[in-house]
């Protein structure tokens, strides 16, 4: 369970030979990072008397930031499980026309199933680098900065997940699973630069 590593144990693993953790793992444990700063910059907001107007929504901010932490995390070992699904696979047996249609399919199926960690982070890191706007523009000005770099990390985790995504879309042929992720893809990039505009904004207006 990668997720339940120390840091170090976790870079260990990340820079050995084995092929998990990997690049998914990594994109996950950036988003969980980012979301991670939103809420510390949530949570040294509320009860500070100058914020008071803003009380109410940084407590939901952090709520919800916990929230896509979890998940981000969550996703770290879900990647890792489906790449050995999809390593397992392309092991099948191949002696046969029967083994090979099966094994195609396998594969299929597999490829299928490890798309759906990357898309959920997609939709994850999406949502972090959303929460990062209002952290960034009415949390407490001190840590503006940390807001700053929560964007940047969820727009890393956000193009990690695209990259990871479209590795396994271009090996399945089945042509609606693909247009369909495609347009999730799509979906959770759609505006992201202007997000991470607004978050530079506050960053220069408020320092």
């Amino acid at each position: 369970m990668h997720a339940q590593q120390s840091i170090g144990q976790f870079l260990d693993a990340l820079a050995s030979d084995a092929p998990t953790p990997g690049g998914g793992g990594a994109a996950a444990l950036t988003a969980a990072l980012a979301a991670a700063l939103v809420a510390m910059t949530a949570n040294l907001t509320i009860g500070r008397r100058a914020y008071e107007a803003v009380e109410a929504e940084m407590q939901a901010l952090a709520r919800r930031a916990d929230e896509l932490r979890a998940q981000a995390t969550a996703l770290i070992d879900e990647d890792a499980t489906a790449f050995a699904q999809v390593s397992a696979a392309y092991k099948l047996p191949r002696g046969s026309e029967t083994e090979r249609a099966a094994r195609t399919a396998a594969i299929q199926e597999a490829l299928k199933a490890a798309s759906a960690p990357p898309l959920r982070l997609l939709e994850v890191s999406r949502q972090v680098l959303e929460l990062s706007v209002p952290a960034a523009q009415r949390g407490n000005a001190n840590l503006v900065s940390d807001a700053a770099v929560a964007a940047h990390l969820a727009l890393a985790a956000l193009q990690g997940a695209r990259l990871n995504a479209e590795v396994n879309l271009r090996a399945i042929a089945d042509e609606p699973f693909v247009l369909a992720a495609r347009a999730r893809i799509a979906s959770a990039l759609a505006g992201a630069p202007e997000l991470l505009a607004a978050v530079e904004k506050a960053m220069a207006e408020r320092r």
